[in-house]
Order: C-alpha cells, then structure tokens, then sequence
C-alpha cells in the first residue's frame, strides 16, 4: 500500500533533533557521492493578472543508504507586493479553497513502487530548519547561546528550533515590521522552548550582542548589514538579498547551500513573464562573486573545509535554494515513523502503478 501522509501527520512526527540528524547522513553521502542529487529546475511563466507570475519547480534525488528516491513538485502563483519600506515576494494560495499546491513523492529504489505521498508544506520548513541547524552546530561557538531571529514567519519558528536543538541558548531576540506578530512570536517561542525571548523595535536591537543571527523573511532587501556583525558570530539567511553583500563580504568562512543553486541558473523564464528574482544578486556583486567557488554544506559535513578556526571567525551559512535530497531524506524519515505510529491513509499501490510497458 501506498501511504497518504498529512502536513498534520508531518506535524506530529518530525521532530527537530531527528531532521537534522538525517540530513547530516544525508549531506555526508552526497559528499561521498553515494547518494545522488538531481538538477533542480524552476520553470517561470505569465500569470493571470499584473505583477503575478506561475512557476512550476521540480526536483529530485535517490538515496541508496535510504533506499528511496523522491521527487518534489511545486505548482505555484507569485507577486510582488510593498509595504512603503521594503518590496516582498507573496505566494498566493490561489488553489480551490485558497490553498497552495506542493507534493512529493516518495519511492522504493527495491522495487520502483511508491511508497507515500505527502503535501511539501511541514517537511518543507523543517527540512530548511534542519539545514540550518547543521550549519550552526558545525559553523557557531561551542558557548553559543544568544540568539536573534529576523523574521516571525512560518520559516522563522523552524530556525529557531533548529538552533536551539544544536546549541544550549539562554535568549531568543526577534524582529518584524509587524509589532503585534513579533511579540506573539517571541511569547510562543518562549512558551514552546522554555527560553526567555523578546521582541525587540528593530533588527538592529535584536542583532547586537547576539552570538548567532538568523534571517528568515521573505523581503526581496537587505534586512542584515555589515555594521552590525561582531567577531564571533554565525550569520545565516534562507533567502538571496537578506544579508547584504558587504555583510557576506566580512565573514571569515562563508558556506553555501548547493553552488548549482546560487546565480539562478536553473531558473528558465517564458517570454512575456515577470519574475523579479531572476538576476541573482550573488556572483554579479563583486563583493560575492567568490561565492561561486564557496564550499558547499555537502564539503563541511564530509570534513573538506576545516569551519569554524577561532572564537573571534564571523562565520556565514547561505541557506538558499532546497534540493531534492533533502526531501527524500525528511520523506523516508517520515514514511518510517508514520508507519510506527500508523499514521496517514492507505492508497492501492496498484493506482499508481500499471501493467502496460512504458
């Protein structure tokens, strides 16, 4: 049978602490080159109505150590939106019943069946939670335990869970433009993880001080500047343009993602589509342009770059830009537990496979 698994099982069974264990696994084999991560390709056309664009993305990955492979497709509606200060990127829930359209399916590499189906929603945060976790226990003092959040979305929760599953934090600072959401945020964070936190009136408040800082917004500028870094920081950012250039420029070790990702190269744009995303800022800024040649995530986890060489090292993680791996990884994570604790609905295998040679 074919397992049908909700964001609402997802919720339920994915714990912080086992995402970022995995994905560990998961960063060692590719560096290894055991585990195999495919080309990911956004494709960008017209959308219905001004300043809007659909964007169909896809993914995927196999790994042996896991016996899956997985594929993720994104069915999506973008536009562009200001607030007076900054310009963002929305993603409209423009599906039946306002809601968004992401899968991923998961395999069996012993016998080609599928074996669940899942929304990407749940184990889309955790799984860029869990990345940036690994780079903070990798990257972060050891005596890390201050830490500012810019940001108080949805992505937001999933960094700081991830961090305070690697480092033993004492304090949470954290910004949004949104007064009224930035308190609730910290009262929820405070409440779930048991660590004083606060709001604070600007970023720059909650940035100063901090041992570890974290972007987790959807602006499409800068909200991290250099003046605000200290020695002995980790930096990180889920997003292009959120730390600036001359930010990125400081640090002393600067690890990214997955370099295929960074200059925006597997992006491909219809002729008459608007997409404001598609010049990517790093590689064409001179101050940046190292970063195509950065290590990668995969290169730390596997020992080729030493990380952090002393106390005073600013160090920066780019979390940009998810990769199939990732999902096939959280997917059999997930798969094994929901079949552990018998969660999620089972489908006829036989639905999804045929008797007629492809």
């Amino acid at each position: 049978m074919t397992l049908l698994i909700s964001n609402e099982d997802a919720q339920v069974l994915l714990d912080m602490r086992d995402c970022v264990s995995i994905l560990d696994q998961t960063y060692a084999a590719a560096h290894a080159g055991s585990a195999i991560n495919g080309r990911r390709s956004d494709m960008v056309g017209p959308g219905v109505g001004p300043d809007r664009a659909y964007v169909l993305k896809m993914m995927g990955a196999i790994q042996p150590d896991l016996n899956v492979g997985a594929i993720r497709i994104n069915s999506d509606i973008f536009s562009w939106e200001s607030d007076g200060a900054q310009r963002r990127r929305v993603k409209i829930p423009a599906a039946p019943g306002n809601r968004w359209v992401g899968l991923v399916l998961l395999f069996s590499m012993a016998t080609g069946e599928p074996l669940a189906i899942f929304p990407d929603g749940v184990v889309q945060r955790m799984r860029v939670g869990a990345t940036s976790g690994i780079a903070v226990q990798r990257l972060a003092r050891l005596d890390a335990t201050e830490l500012a959040i810019l940001g108080t979305g949805w992505q937001a929760e999933a960094q700081v869970l991830a961090a305070a599953a690697v480092r033993p934090l004492r304090e949470i600072r954290c910004f949004s433009p949104n007064a009224e959401r930035c308190a609730a945020f910290a009262a929820r964070m405070e409440s779930q993880l048991d660590i004083p936190s606060r709001a604070t009136a600007t970023p720059e408040a909650a940035v100063l001080g901090a041992d570890i800082v974290l972007c987790a917004t959807n602006s499409s500028s800068h909200v991290l500047h250099e003046d605000w870094l200290a020695p002995g920081m980790h930096i990180g950012s889920i997003r292009d343009r959120e730390i600036a250039p001359a930010a990125i420029a400081r640090a002393d070790l600067v690890v990214v993602h997955d370099r295929d990702n960074l200059t925006g190269q597997h992006v491909e744009i219809a002729q008459g589509a608007v997409f404001e995303e598609k010049r990517k800022e790093l590689g064409q800024d001179p101050r940046t342009s190292r970063l195509v040649a950065a290590p990668s995530l995969a290169e730390l986890v596997g020992g080729d770059v030493p990380g952090r060489r002393s106390a005073d090292d600013i160090t920066c993680f780019l979390n940009y830009h998810g990769i199939g791996l990732q999902f096939a990884a959280l997917g059999a994570l997930l798969h094994r537990k929901a079949v552990e604790k018998g969660r999620g609905h089972h489908l006829p295998t036989e639905w999804f496979t045929e008797d007629v040679h492809p």
